[in-house]
């Protein structure tokens, strides 16, 4: 059925890297969980900055005079040169020291952040340009942390590690929003709130430097990385696109993006227009603005994102061993449910704050189940050496047909009509309608995970463990 003979012929002419004496070392349980620990810090600090920006806007938007699709290039070029880099990132996160990598980007990520607080009114063209390299950091780091995680711990464990990871997406995502929020209204001026996460990160480039190992690849497959070829980054690309579960879950995670971006980047603004609408509270006509709303969609993102990873997870877990493509289904379900709950938060939101919020929790809480489930989707339906450059290009789709532009498409009718405050609403609103529409096709194209997941998820077994070549995995698709 594999073709063994082709498959050996094909074992014996790839290049067998063999790990030096360093990487073969085996990481005692503690030091695993300590990396852990400290990957985790360092994600949380990649979105806490992610959305700092977004929970001081309207102050910004004041500041340096601008409109609604002036400041949406902020977020996009951020997200633009994440999807330019992500892939070269993944290309020498599977051949060269992830540990060194990482602290490469981090180390630019803490020097652009840092820079772009002290810019001032008249340079708003350098504050773009300084979130744009502020995506290195990200993109060093989102691309190879996981697979540091994938090769420390296998099944249940690894389950568990890797939520512990992503909850920290929405938990930092949310922190974001706080800490910007409350800072910007301690100190009275926004850029303060950008001047925290570059201590906070100096930290974690520390922490990395200090506790972070480079694991070999493949280690918690039972195979040490020594048993394991490099191949070139023509055949990974080839491999991966011929490996179906990959292909339709990226899809689906692009969709997941999209929806998401808008959401996070607009919805503090949305929610105090909607408050200026029904005549709660008066319009921001100078800098510094009321950030409140901000800071409760944070604490709302926080709370519902520990509930909806833990919750994901363990669902996960539990159905994993009894139903084998549980872990598309869960994605689906989480993306189909959350699009009515977000389609009832945007059209409430002009009669009902209240409401909103609550439609707004459930339809984050749903949507969160699908974090930590996703990576370990990846992980194990890509062999190990592939997965830094599988978790590149998904990153690379996902934000180029995703976050990247979602925040930007958000505005052209926003600014069609900028009189009234109610004009300003609407026109959103009307904006916002277009991503419950994209979470129903998310859910869509998991249920195609689900078809073939099983069978990719097997191959990739056989192919770690050395039964099937290059080829003869794709004489099983072909």
């Amino acid at each position: 059925y594999y073709f063994s003979a082709t498959s050996q012929l094909l074992t014996d002419s790839l290049p067998t890297d063999e790990p030096s004496t360093a990487e073969t070392t085996v990481l005692s349980p503690r030091r695993s969980y300590i990396t852990v620990a400290v990957l985790c810090y360092v994600n949380l600090i990649n979105y806490m900055d992610r959305y700092t920006i977004a929970g001081v806007l309207l102050s910004i938007q004041k500041f340096f005079d601008i409109t609604d699709s002036t400041s949406g290039l902020l977020q996009t070029v951020f997200i633009c040169s994440f999807i330019i880099l992500a892939p070269i990132f993944g290309y020498l996160g599977d051949r060269y020291n992830r540990k060194f990598i990482m602290i490469g980007g981090l180390s630019v990520w803490v020097v652009m952040t840092l820079s772009s607080s002290f810019v001032t009114e008249s340079y708003f063209w350098l504050l773009v340009l300084l979130r744009a390299l502020v995506g290195t950091g990200e993109a060093s780091y989102s691309t190879i942390a996981p697979t540091i995680i994938g090769d420390l711990f296998s099944g249940a464990k690894r389950t568990v590690m890797i939520s512990a990871f992503y909850i920290f997406i929405p938990v930092g995502s949310g922190l974001g929003y706080i800490i910007g929020s409350s800072v910007a209204n301690a100190t009275g001026d926004w850029r303060w709130a950008l001047r925290l996460n570059p201590i906070l990160g100096s930290l974690g480039l520390f922490l990395l430097a200090v506790f972070c190992p480079n694991p070999p690849r493949g280690a918690s497959d039972g195979h040490g990385g020594s048993t394991i070829e490099h191949t070139s980054y023509l055949e990974d690309v080839k491999y991966l696109l011929k490996n179906k579960s990959f292909v339709w879950s990226s899809l689906g995670v692009t969709a997941m993006a999209f929806l998401t971006g808008a959401l996070a980047f607009w919805t503090p603004i949305f929610l105090s227009r909607a408050q200026v609408a029904q005549g709660i509270q008066p319009p921001c006509n100078t800098e510094p603005c009321d950030t409140s709303d901000s800071y409760i969609f944070g604490v709302v993102t926080v709370v519902t994102g520990i509930l909806g990873v833990s919750l994901g997870s363990t669902i996960s877990r539990k159905l994993r061993d009894r139903v084998p493509n549980a872990d598309p289904l869960i994605c689906a379900v989480g993306m189909l449910s959350s699009a009515p709950c977000f389609f009832a938060a945007i059209v409430l939101a002009s009669t009902s704050i209240p409401a909103t919020y609550v439609f707004i929790g459930i339809g984050e809480t749903l949507l969160s189940l699908n974090w930590a489930v996703l990576a370990d989707i990846l992980l194990y339906v890509v062999v190990p050496t592939r997965r830094a450059t599988a978790e590149a290009l998904q990153i690379m789709v996902c934000h180029l047909l995703g976050d990247a532009g979602s925040p930007y498409l958000q505005t052209p009718v926003t600014t069609a009509s900028f009189l009234a405050p109610i004009g300003l609403f609407r026109s959103l609103e009307y904006s916002f309608l277009l991503c419950p529409f994209v979470g129903v096709l998310g859910g869509l194209f998991f249920l195609m995970t689900a078809l073939y997941i099983t069978k990719d998820r097997k191959n990739a077994e056989l192919l770690t463990a050395g039964t099937i070549g290059t080829y003869g995995f794709i004489w099983v698709y072909g």
